[in-house]
């Protein structure tokens, strides 16, 4: 008799092999662990990609179908009343999926025994409140990106705003349970902020571990740099406010040092106009880029979730310099895998610490770098994504919604 496999439904808001970002990374990854679980249908709602991105994408995985998208109009009063008053009322964020694939999504979630959802947002895109035997992957929790504005924000008006709706995420976040079986979070602080319990499971953001230990080459005139997506505002706010309040007092004490940008966007209008600022813009594989710099700078302070380039910068044997919010849910010690500093004049100290002190440095990198070797590489992930989806799984089966005595047996392909 043929063995038959469990079968999973992933949906998700990007296409994994596209110009890679930290949310890319992570649907990546996680969706290769849950193919050791078993078959993996992915549906990829999204309108943004060229045909080399969907060939690669389904090359690699099995794509269902992919959805297309279309425009919300902009809400009228009533709709905004609902959205600030009532938590259950679905704000898709600008766009939802096309009505027939709406429908189609819905009619095929019987065919499977679980489905794994990326993001508050892309379910709201289906408009679908209930979603069965699921587990959904939070990487940004919304209201914890509207609590940073609120004490951020360069505007009172911003931060007023940002505060009113905090309050209204929070009170949407209440519900997530109800909507989902289990709930993934990146860090342990996102897991005690969403209260805690045996139904948020952790689930680290990681990177790809390099096939040889890196070897770093700093180079004269020494470099510090930043990786992510330019357009992303909390990458832009967070780079704005390093070419503010710390480059010229760097500049001041190490004249010859360059700012190295990568990442897509940062070729762009968007970057700082600065003679001594190279924008380089997206690069495949930029080991040998990261390699000559001194020091790598996460000036976030906006923002949700955790940052994939931390976990890049541990990868690749680069120095850290980042503030705490930056580094947020890696469980770190200023001095001991990075240097952490929240105030511009803490985080020129740290810069210029590490051109000036190459040795430190070093040792700083590796030190972070066996840290990343035990937790952080997607391979040290992949368990907490099999541990997450077996815990949905034996839900769904105590409560009776299939007649299967054990999900070991079916992950096993036994049934």
């Amino acid at each position: 008799m043929k063995k038959s496999r469990l079968r999973i439904l992933y949906v998700v808001p990007a296409w994994p092999h596209g110009k890679s970002f930290g949310k890319r990374l992570r649907l990546l990854h996680l969706g290769r662990a849950l193919r050791e679980l078993g078959e993996v249908s992915w549906v990829i709602a999204c309108d943004d990609h060229d045909g080399q991105t969907e060939e690669r994408t389904r090359r690699e995985f099995n794509v269902a179908y992919s959805v297309s998208t279309e425009q919300v109009a902009a809400r009228g009063f009533r709709d905004r009343l609902k959205w600030w008053l009532d938590p259950t009322f679905q704000d898709p964020s600008g766009s939802v999926a096309k009505e027939c694939d709406r429908a189609n999504l819905v009619q095929s979630l019987g065919n499977f025994d679980l489905i794994w959802v990326h993001s508050v947002r892309t379910a709201n895109m289906f408009e679908l409140w209930r979603w069965p035997h699921s587990v959904l992957d939070i990487d940004d929790i919304p209201s914890t990106y509207e609590l940073r504005v609120f004490g951020n924000g360069d505007r009172l008006v911003d931060r007023l705003k940002a505060g009113a709706r905090v309050v209204t995420w929070r009170r949407r976040e209440k519900f997530l349970r109800q909507r989902f079986t289990v709930l993934g979070v990146c860090s342990e602080a996102d897991r005690q902020y969403l209260g805690g319990g045996n139904h948020i499971h952790v689930i680290p953001n990681g990177f790809e571990r390099p096939q040889a230990e890196p070897k770093r080459k700093p180079v004269t005139p020494p470099r510090l740099g930043f990786i992510g997506l330019f357009s992303y505002a909390p990458n832009l706010e967070g780079v704005r406010w390093f070419m503010k309040k710390c480059w010229p007092k760097i500049k001041k004490e190490i004249p010859n040092v360059r700012l190295r940008l990568i990442g897509k966007d940062s070729s762009g209008p968007l970057r700082p106009a600065q003679p001594d600022v190279d924008g380089l813009g997206w690069i495949a594989d930029p080991a040998e880029e990261i390699a000559s710099w001194s020091g790598m700078i996460v000036p976030i302070r906006l923002g949700s979730g955790t940052r994939v380039k931390v976990a890049e910068a541990f990868s690749r044997k680069c120095p850290l310099i980042s503030t705490s919010f930056g580094a947020r849910g890696y469980d770190l010690a200023n001095g001991k895998e990075l240097l952490l500093a929240d105030t511009p004049e803490a985080f020129t100290r740290a810069c210029i610490c590490m051109i000036k002190n190459p040795q430190e440095a070093a040792a700083i990198a590796q030190r972070a770098w066996l840290r990343f070797v035990q937790d952080w590489t997607w391979d040290a992930v992949a368990p907490r994504v099999w541990d997450t989806a077996e815990h949905c799984l034996r839900l769904k089966y105590a409560n009776g919604f299939a007649d299967r005595k054990s999900v070991q047996r079916l992950r096993d392909g036994d049934l």
